[in-house]
């Protein structure tokens, strides 16, 4: 490096036996990065991913201060797959498959369990995953083949459940909007979630998808705070602007779900019911939550940012996060991963439930329907005369 000097050093062959699986082998030379270079970043710091041999950090070596670093900027590649549509058998969620127009999400919400899909990439599930992206612009092209071909049957198609389709780059790029184009020709169900108040760009294909049952819409809330926002999903929409594009989804006739996620005992807890009453008046007929996950390098990302910016609740949380995990700071368990176990967790799951019957929501879970579906055509395929 020109400005300061990069140290690299051999991860050791076996992980410590008290840390999980992807934990950082070297915790003490997880350095934060200086506060002006992560600026408008939720990451702390951008460990090596927990594949690759060496752990690289960044360190003074005398000659030039580590503050005198450019800052982090976006920057976009390409995502060369040849399929777009992914499959997953998991019990414990409603769908089978999905799309991710991007890899990487520029929100940077520090909790977001995607941040180890960036360590197959050889980038950091740190700093890199909100700042490295790749697109895939050619998402729609190839979402319209697989649609077409021969042994493809419809189901809802789930897009948002990794990264958000409607972060910053999405103005530029319009993969989405590209996706929603084949989607509403063919008469495909999707269902969709973000944290952008981007999604109303797309309302005129929206709300003629919802008169044919074919989409549903679900924002994701996780405070009321602005100050809490702004640490910790720094690039997402405000609260208010979510709220508003519930609001404006609903009165065009689009159904809109309000998600409570991630639930944070001792950090968010406490507003479930002011996001549900809120989303309610603003037009949201269902509603849903997840609690905290941190798998693999999450934990760590969350640990710093939680003593970073709240180091008087950080031992708190950590506790209640054990509680609700069985002693663990994550259990990856199908059917208690999304809610967790123990007095705590279903404290959370009652208080959900109750404010929703006050506020009538769920009283009907819609469900899409596939009966509009038709398959592209492919190229060079005749019509039917008939």
């Amino acid at each position: 490096m020109s400005r300061a000097s990069s140290h690299a050093l051999k991860h050791p062959p076996v992980t410590a036996p008290s840390e999980p699986a992807g934990a950082n082998p070297f915790p003490e030379l997880a350095v934060a990065i200086e506060r002006e270079r992560r600026r408008g970043r939720g990451a702390q710091s951008n460990d090596s991913g927990r594949f690759e041999a060496e752990a690289r950090v960044v360190f003074d070596d005398g000659w030039q201060s580590l503050e005198d670093l450019p800052p982090f900027k976006t920057t976009v590649g390409l995502d060369t797959s040849r399929k777009v549509i992914t499959r997953n058998d998991s019990p414990d969620i409603g769908f089978d498959r999905s799309i991710n127009p991007y890899r990487g999400c520029e929100h940077g919400c520090v909790y977001c369990f995607a941040r180890p899909t960036h360590a197959y990439l050889g980038l950091s599930p740190g700093l890199d995953f909100e700042t490295q992206l790749l697109a895939k612009p050619d998402a729609p092209e190839l979402l319209e083949k697989e649609l077409a071909a021969s042994g493809y049957e419809p189901r809802m198609i789930a897009i948002g459940t990794n990264t958000d389709p409607y972060q910053p780059i999405e103005r530029k790029y319009k993969i989405m909007r590209g996706i929603l184009e084949v989607l509403e020709r063919a008469g495909h169900p999707v269902g969709i979630v973000t944290k952008s108040a981007l999604v109303t760009r797309d309302i005129d294909i929206l709300q003629r998808m919802a008169k044919r049952n074919l989409v549903k819409v679900a924002l994701s809330v996780t405070t009321l705070d602005a100050k809490l926002a702004r640490t910790m999903e720094p690039r997402a929409s405000t609260p208010p602007k979510r709220l508003e594009a519930i609001r404006q989804l609903a009165e065009a006739g689009i159904p809109a779900t309000v998600m409570v996620a991630p639930v944070i005992p001792a950090l968010n807890d406490s507003e479930i019911e002011r996001i549900l009453d809120a989303a309610a008046h603003a037009g949201a007929k269902e509603a849903s939550y997840v609690l905290l996950r941190l798998p693999l390098e999450v934990r760590d990302l969350f640990r710093e940012w939680l003593m970073a910016n709240y180091p008087d609740r950080y031992r708190h949380v950590f506790t209640l996060i054990r509680d609700m995990r069985g002693g663990r700071d994550y259990d990856s368990q199908w059917g208690t991963r999304m809610k967790g176990t123990g007095p705590m967790a279903w404290m959370i799951g009652r208080r959900f439930e109750i404010a929703c019957e006050k506020l009538g929501l769920n009283k009907r879970r819609l469900k899409l329907t596939t009966d509009h579906f038709v398959k592209p055509k492919r190229n060079g395929q005749q019509l039917s005369l008939f």
